[in-house]
């Protein structure tokens, strides 16, 4: 059987020529091809600093770090993201909550976030940092979340692993136009891929400058951060606790030979969403809200099931299409139901607009290597699973 799986790289010789360069290179890691690759993603967002990592976690991780969040401290997030969204500031000691969703769109709902800030002013417990989700490759409603920002003095970090490419108000999402950094995903079903890999874009340099010094180890061989005079060529200092979160340069080759092809890749993901708009009108499921103000990058097309006009559980829909080798995915179980969240006091009901979207929600294939036809089987399929 002929499989479609929910996301596929799209690698081709060119990248693989990329790779082999590499290989026969003088660096397979600290090398030239890093900065390549931060400066192809930086210039294209059109931000002033780029910082390439092992892993988005990694991102996400020295991100809240370098913005000083630590124990005492709270961060926001949505609850339907991946868990590395939540798990980066229990990473740094700090505490998470979570803002429930825009019952359209399905990312952070500003306007329960500003009800949530004032509460948590009241009580003395704003937090350090919120991170906005960027779910599926549409953008948060940045502005607005920038203003309660302003208002309420906390930082932004722009979760974007799934909307390189995307706009808001007609600016790149990663430009950090709305917030003190963005981070990215560069793994395998996103819309480039390095194979693992992330990334921090910023305008701020004293927050790339702390970034990149806790991206190895803390260590620094600049004297100007030297504790004393450095002693020679070959000295180094470690001036804090860091973590070897380096990209090699392997990875970075790939990245930067596929951001030749990001804007390809985004127009071909447009179009295989315009074709799901079309094929799947009548049929008992509804796609999730577009904003106006933004252009997603289409990282995941997902459907919400009209569970009141089909004679079938979600589980049974889901088994169905996987059936026929349609191989739809679940983004996401909310974070709040993790067991491992549950630990910290979340409980089911929370966050009802989250709760309410997962029991619903199925994730279609989508790719750029994806034909018409292959999403009109997408189509027929779901057509017979719903029956």
């Amino acid at each position: 059987m002929n499989v479609l799986p929910y996301g596929r790289q799209s690698i081709d010789e060119q990248d693989i020529a990329a790779v082999v360069e590499v290989l026969r290179s003088d660096f397979l890691t600290q090398g030239p091809a890093v900065q390549r690759f931060e400066a192809a993603v930086t210039d294209w967002c059109g931000a002033r600093h780029g910082l390439a990592v092992a892993n988005g976690t990694a991102a996400l991780h020295l991100a809240a770090q370098a913005l000083g969040l630590g124990p005492g401290d709270w961060l926001w997030t949505s609850p339907i993201t991946f868990v590395a969204s939540a798990n980066c500031a229990r990473y740094c000691g700090a505490q998470v909550d979570f803002v429930d969703v825009d019952p359209g769109t399905i990312n952070l709902c500003p306007r329960r976030l500003a009800e949530k800030l004032q509460a948590a002013e009241k009580e003395g417990r704003l937090p350090k940092v919120v991170v906005p989700v960027h779910f599926g490759g549409q953008s948060c409603a940045m502005d607005e979340i920038q203003a309660l920002a302003q208002k309420y003095g906390f930082r932004l970090m722009e979760d974007a692993s799934h909307a390189l490419g995307g706009t808001y108000l007609g600016e790149r999402v990663g430009n950090c136009r709305w917030s003190d950094v963005v981070t990215h995903s560069f793994h395998p079903v996103k819309i480039v891929t390095s194979g693992e890999g992330g990334m921090m874009t910023t305008n701020d340099a004293a927050l790339h400058q702390r970034m990149a010094t806790l991206r190895s180890h803390g260590i620094t061989r600049d004297p100007a951060q030297m504790v004393g005079e450095s002693e020679g060529g070959w000295y180094y200092q470690q001036v804090e606790l860091g973590y070897n979160y380096r990209m090699t340069d392997i990875q970075a080759m790939l990245g930067a030979s596929q951001m030749n092809k990001l804007e390809r890749f985004v127009a071909r993901r447009r179009e295989i969403a315009a074709l799901y708009d079309k094929v799947l009108a009548g049929l008992p499921v509804t796609p999730l809200m577009r904003d106006s103000r933004a252009e997603s990058a289409w990282h995941l097309y997902m459907i919400r099931l009209d569970l009141t006009a089909i004679p079938h559980t979600r589980r049974e829909v889901f088994d169905r299409l996987r059936a026929q080798g349609i191989l739809v995915n679940v983004h996401y179980i909310p974070v709040h139901l993790q067991p491992d969240y549950a630990r910290l006091g979340f409980t089911a009901g929370m966050f009802p607009e989250a709760e309410r979207y997962y029991q619903e929600c199925i994730t279609l294939p989508m790719f750029p290597a994806m034909t018409d036809d292959d999403v009109q089987r997408v189509r027929e399929s779901l057509f017979m699973a719903v029956q």
